[in-house]
């Protein structure tokens, strides 16, 4: 037996995306592994894979990431 058990605590207010359950959730109820969030309300929530989705390509297209400056071709493949 456990002595001490991980649990999250619940906010009202605060909601999140479930990865796995694929739902919306009021407080966190899955693990943090699990979910995207907290976010402010209901909708920004039920939008969080679109937002994932942008925020990726945002990422992937940001010039200060693919950094040429250093000389090396970031499309050649790695050995």
């Amino acid at each position: 037996m456990a002595l001490f058990k991980k649990r999250t605590t619940a906010k009202a207010g605060e909601w999140y995306y479930c990865l796995e359950h694929k739902k919306v959730e009021e407080g966190p109820d899955c693990p943090a592994k699990d979910r995207f969030g907290p976010y402010p309300s209901r909708q920004e929530a039920e939008h969080a894979m679109e937002t994932a989705r942008e925020r990726n390509l945002e990422w992937e297209n940001d010039p200060r990431w693919h950094d040429r400056s250093r000389g090396g071709d970031d499309d050649a493949p790695t050995a």
